[in-house]
């Protein structure tokens, strides 16, 4: 069970990712990136989050992992739907290779690095 602290850090730290990457995409909207914005922002995306998972985030079992996983995809899939495809109106053409691999990375991310902590304090 998941205390309700650990849920609002959870809740926390998945909003903040997904606000950075989300003004990554406005700022990268007004430039000559936006057909690739996505494929520039992933990379970013990807060392912040490490950094969040490394240095802010400590659990003591994989399945918090697990569940920080699951929080974090579940807020990117639905922030991006309802400020993205609703509020910008970009409609469902939003949903690009780039979107589904950022989704993957999200869900991947928290369990690699759970994976490599649960290991790192067994031994």
């Amino acid at each position: 069970m998941i205390n309700s602290k650990t849920l609002r850090n959870n809740l926390f730290w998945g909003f903040i990712l997904w606000l950075i990457g989300w003004i990554l995409g406005i700022v990268f909207f007004m430039t000559p990136l936006k057909d690739i914005m996505g494929w520039v922002i992933t990379p970013i995306g990807i060392v912040i989050t490490l950094w969040v998972l490394f240095k802010k985030i400590n659990r003591e079992k994989f399945s918090d992992y697990f569940n920080i996983a699951l929080i974090w995809t579940a807020i990117a899939i639905i922030l991006d739907y309802f400020f993205n495809v609703l509020l910008f109106n970009i409609g469902l053409s939003y949903y690009k290779l780039d979107i589904f691999v950022y989704y993957a990375v999200t869900f991947v991310l928290p369990l690699l690095v759970g994976a490599y902590k649960m290991r790192k304090t067994k031994i």
